[in-house]
């Protein structure tokens, strides 16, 4: 039976990613994005089978008239990147903290039956032991990640206060097609992809023994179809990864065995508000919604490269 759905940032790598599977399931997909860091390419080839709203996360009218109708919300719409939030942390804070304000206030406002939240890693900062466990004490180092938190905890907020069922997936380290490597606040894996194919050094800031856990788009998307239907899924926050930490080194050394290619190293100081470790216990999203990470690092690098190279 088809959904009607919402797709906030369906314009932007996640979010374009989620849009198709919705579509591909028979769901009635509408995108809201104002395109600032999404991409009308990433909509190009399914343009015609779902509605576009172009707004502003921070106009709750706006917010609000994308909302009408709609049974399901997938809250990608943000402002990313750890850099940028330090440079700019007031843009950073109003597009995450009240633009997510602005989404659990329409869906409530319109009757919606659930609304799933993409927060992040980021939120643990350097804390507690590693892996990262939801119980934890989350002390954010960045102003991301500060806003971050701030958006799960209104979400949490919703749940028990007005009933609106909500469930939070907090992301690590996400990659997969679409993802721009042209960006100045480029993540990793295009950055390091782009790099090594055009036989330039990769940029490591730190010495690059720092652990993250590098996630495939498509077990982030499966783990969003699962929150929208998990029975005791609302009201709680999860982490979404695969559970096996690398190091970036290692990331950069897996990617030149993906290309077949040499890879060379250029390390950079440490940037302000990096977490130096990162990696998840995903007990949680496995008990609650009954998800399995599905693709590996390598062969998510594998077919990350492949769509990378064919559009490139």
């Amino acid at each position: 039976m088809s959904t009607r759905v919402l797709v906030t940032g369906g314009g932007g790598f996640i979010g374009s990613n989620l849009a198709r599977r919705l579509l591909e399931q028979g769901d009635a997909v509408r995108v809201l994005d104002n395109f600032s860091t999404g991409n009308r390419k990433n909509l190009a080839d399914i343009v015609e089978e779902l509605e576009v709203v172009e707004g502003e996360l921070r106009s709750y009218e706006r917010v609000h008239n994308a909302m009408r109708g709609v049974e399901v919300v997938f809250h990608q719409g943000a402002l990313p990147s750890v850099p940028r939030s330090v440079q700019d942390p007031l843009t950073t804070g109003a597009v995450n903290v009240e633009g997510t304000l602005n989404v659990l206030l329409a869906a409530r406002d319109e009757g919606v039956r659930r609304v799933i939240i993409a927060s992040s890693s980021s939120v643990y900062g350097n804390t507690g032991t590693l892996p990262r466990f939801e119980t934890q004490f989350p002390d954010p180092l960045s102003p991301y990640a500060v806003s971050k938190l701030a958006a799960e905890r209104y979400a949490v907020s919703f749940a028990r206060v007005y009933g609106l069922e909500t469930v939070t997936l907090r992301y690590f380290n996400v990659f997969g097609p679409r993802q721009d490597p042209t960006s100045q606040y480029a993540a990793v894996v295009p950055r390091f992809i782009a790099a090594v194919d055009a036989g330039e050094p990769v940029s490591i800031y730190g010495d690059g023994e720092q652990s993250r856990d590098f996630t495939y788009v498509d077990n982030v998307v499966d783990a969003n179809i699962r929150a929208a239907e998990a029975p005791e899924a609302s009201g709680h926050v999860m982490n979404v990864a695969t559970g096996e930490p690398r190091s970036v080194n290692a990331l950069a050394d897996a990617i030149g065995e993906v290309l077949g290619k040499r890879v060379d190293k250029e390390y950079l100081p440490p940037r302000t508000g990096d977490v130096r470790d990162s990696w998840a216990d995903v007990a949680e999203a496995r008990r609650l919604l009954g998800w399995e990470p599905q693709v590996g690092l390598e062969d998510g690098l594998r077919l990350t490269a492949e769509a990378f190279l064919a559009r490139a």
